[in-house]
């Protein structure tokens, strides 16, 4: 797995009371991320009104590249211990009648596939919501079983 450009991100800690990963036996359950990078929002608004879907492809593969920079946190960079994408769960800032947040959350899924390959197929949900903190275009969950 080429970790190289996972490794230059640094993620904010938390604001509020709630942690970036909780593991639990050999599952590790991460938060939410959004699309920001660096302190800045990349992607604000909504799908298919404000934004394109490959507006929210790319929104979605930022938010799984800092979910990889949160799991690297919680392998203490050890990422041989890595095993497998469990499940993503996605939420597309949208609103009605859209329907494509699947090819949205594909930003995200393909990038863990190109990351792990097998390991990284998944179960996913692809959730529409009426808005996410920041305006972000998406948000993405995951867990991952680990060693």
């Amino acid at each position: 797995m080429d970790t190289s450009a996972i490794d230059a991100i640094v993620l904010p800690k938390p604001v509020g009371n709630f942690l970036l990963y909780k593991t639990v036996g050999n599952i590790v359950y991460l938060s939410g991320q959004t699309c920001s990078r660096d302190g800045q929002m990349r992607y604000q608004g909504r799908i298919g009104s404000d934004l394109s879907v490959e507006d929210g492809y790319a929104a979605a593969r930022i938010c799984m590249e800092n979910l990889f920079a949160a799991l690297r946190q919680a392998v203490d960079g050890d990422w041989s211990r890595v095993k497998e994408c469990v499940r993503l769960t996605g939420y597309i800032n949208s609103e009605a009648p859209f329907t494509k947040t699947p090819l949205v959350m594909n930003g995200a899924s393909d990038l863990v596939v190109e990351m792990m390959g097998d390991a990284g197929r998944h179960a996913r949900s692809a959730v529409g919501v009426s808005a996410l903190p920041g305006n972000a275009a998406v948000e993405v969950e995951a867990f991952f079983r680990i060693e």
